[in-house]
């Protein structure tokens, strides 16, 4: 796979680029529509998911996002990411992509200062049990039949996958080895 799009209208987008760097990958960071038409796979970064779904709107980039997605783009959204993904969030509305059939609720585990390390188990090959950071971090409440559950952390799924789309509850870039960035390019 070549030609990563990170998604950088805000959060931390440079540190997954710095993952796909050490997977062997060339990314870019998409800002514009000819971006996300020219990426081969995309990754939604954490940041602040209300502004990442105000401004994919604003820029008149969400429309398009979302075609890409039905056509079978990969995309990996982490923590905000996955928030854009959710088809449903909790107690909230907010502009977002709405094809991943999860529900999820925002910073379950707590404010920035409640933020931690843990280990996960996984279905990954190879990455049965790798570190995750939590910041903020949503909870997936509910998946409909379409979604596999692939990480768990105290029994709620941390790591799901609904064909193309994967969403992940916590922060696979701010740790060595960037090992969901490897699974996600085999996609």
């Amino acid at each position: 796979m070549r030609r990563v799009g990170v998604l950088a209208l805000q959060g931390d987008y440079a540190a997954h680029r710095a993952a796909l760097q050490g997977a062997g990958v060339e990314s870019f960071e998409a800002r514009t529509l000819a971006d996300i038409d020219a990426a081969r796979a995309l990754v939604l970064p954490g940041g602040e998911s209300t502004v990442m779904g105000s401004l994919l709107v604003r820029f008149g980039l969400m429309d398009r996002l979302v075609e890409r997605i039905r056509e079978g783009l990969p995309v990996l959204g982490t923590c905000a990411g996955l928030i854009l993904l959710a088809a449903r969030i909790d107690g909230r509305e907010q502009p977002g992509i709405r094809l991943l059939d999860v529900s999820v609720l925002r910073n379950a585990y707590g404010r920035q200062i409640a933020s931690f390390r843990a280990r996960v188990s996984t279905e990954l090959p190879g990455a049965e049990s790798i570190e995750a950071v939590f910041i903020r971090a949503p909870r997936i409440t509910s998946m409909g039949s379409g979604v596999s559950a692939l990480a768990f952390h105290g029994g709620d799924p941390v790591l799901v996958r609904q064909g193309s789309i994967v969403g992940c509850t916590f922060h696979p870039e701010l740790v060595e080895g960037a090992a969901i960035h490897r699974w996600f390019l085999t996609l």
